[in-house]
């Protein structure tokens, strides 16, 4: 997995040193919210998330979440990468920021990064994003990166039911309006 960077972020793959940081958001309120309970309650299980997770995905798919991490500080700010799914056809991007990161612009910088590197590096012609219903911050961001809506996406036949985008290369290539600066390591 290749790392990128933009302006103010650096993407990188998760390594077991960031188990603490991954125990802090996916045990934060809205993570559980809109994301569910992953299961990780202590650090060991949050080494377990990393290796079982995104880790594996590298291995297994050459995607899978990156940390997101301030180039100024090196402070963790959240995930953001592309997940390979088993019933969808194409990449779904993912993304959750600590509260503290939010509203900042930084979800949007890094989901930019990884549509950009996704677009114009791999031969991925369409990506997918999901969001719970009611996750209204996550939809409005997937709408500013040129998502759209294509109907609800459920994950399995006793998950209620999630909102499917999707973006196309064509559509992204057209409509992009801030190529972010990016550059690979």
């Amino acid at each position: 997995m290749q790392s990128l960077l933009t302006s103010r972020l650096r993407l990188r793959p998760l390594i077991m040193d960031d188990a603490k940081f991954i125990l802090e958001l996916v045990t934060d309120p809205d993570w559980l919210t809109y994301i569910g309970d992953k299961g990780v309650y202590s650090i060991d299980d949050a080494k377990a998330y990393i290796c079982d997770g995104p880790q594996a995905m590298y291995q297994q798919n050459g995607l899978g979440l990156l940390l997101v991490e301030s180039l100024e500080s090196s402070k963790s700010l959240g995930l953001c990468g592309l997940l390979k799914r088993d019933n969808l056809p194409m990449p779904d991007v993912g993304f959750a920021f600590l509260a503290a990161a939010r509203g900042q612009g930084y979800a949007y910088e890094a989901a930019s990064a990884v549509i950009a590197h996704s677009f114009q590096q791999t031969s991925v012609d369409c990506l997918a994003a999901i969001t719970s219903k009611t996750n209204m911050r996550s939809q409005t961001l997937l709408q500013k990166l040129g998502f759209t809506f294509k109907g609800l996406h459920h994950m399995n036949k006793s998950d209620p039911g999630g909102n499917l985008f999707e973006l196309s290369k064509t559509t992204w290539l057209k409509t992009a309006s801030v190529k972010c600066s990016l550059f690979l390591r």
